[in-house]
């Protein structure tokens, strides 16, 4: 957990920032004064100016774009909009996966009533489409290290496809019937992002290196 008002920033200029977000803490803030601390109001502090262009969950961990000007929120929001940025996760799967790779493509929903969790849902669902890569093991680990390539950005999706083929993502409060208090986090981190610089064109490529 961050100190007070200090950020991991991987890369700064006059537009936007590259921030390592560590688990178990808000992208945004919540509502009420106990749940302001976040990456973004971290950010207000520091840069004097601030706006979220995407999230991560609380539990997960990894790159977060902070943008410093309304222009440059514009145009960054457009790029993953548009898709236009590639990102990749790591994350540790429950089990032993026996394919090497795959595609999981299922349209997803909030569980209204047991929010924020969210479900599969083929009617009614938004359409969601994950690509998944298997990684080497370490010898002896009975679970599955895996890389995660979204193509949509719904809320949860990684962590519902993952369940959805009965290997969900270690210490998921929400899908991993297994999981206990004692999981010290959800094993889900934004690992890459690769995208156009939003003034100059260049292209960008930011990695955090994953904590487990």
């Amino acid at each position: 957990m961050p100190t007070p008002l200090s950020l991991e920033i991987l890369y700064e200029d006059e537009w936007f920032a590259v921030i390592n977000k560590p688990a178990n803490f808000l992208s945004v803030p919540g509502r009420g004064p106990e749940k302001q601390d976040s990456v973004t109001h971290r950010a207000q502090c520091l840069f004097g100016e601030a706006h979220a262009v995407h999230r991560l969950d609380f539990a997960t961990s990894g790159l977060i774009l902070v943008a410093k000007t309304l222009e440059s929120h514009k145009r960054l929001s457009e790029h993953f909009r548009e898709r236009r940025v590639q990102k990749e996760y790591r994350a540790i799967l429950r089990g032993k996966v026996l394919a090497q790779e795959g595609v999981v493509n299922k349209p997803l929903i909030c569980d209204w009533p047991n929010r924020p969790r969210q479900i599969v849902h083929r009617e009614w669902g938004k359409a969601a489409t994950t690509h998944w890569k298997k990684l080497k093991t370490p010898p002896g680990s009975i679970h599955s290290h895996v890389a995660l390539f979204p193509i949509t950005g719904r809320s949860h999706q990684l962590r519902v496809h993952m369940q959805s083929m009965s290997h969900p993502i270690l210490g998921d409060e929400f899908y991993d019937a297994l999981s206990s208090p004692a999981d010290e986090r959800l094993h889900l981190h934004a690992y890459r992002l690769e995208f156009n610089h939003p003034f100059t064109t260049a292209w960008l490529k930011f990695i955090a290196v994953c904590p487990f």
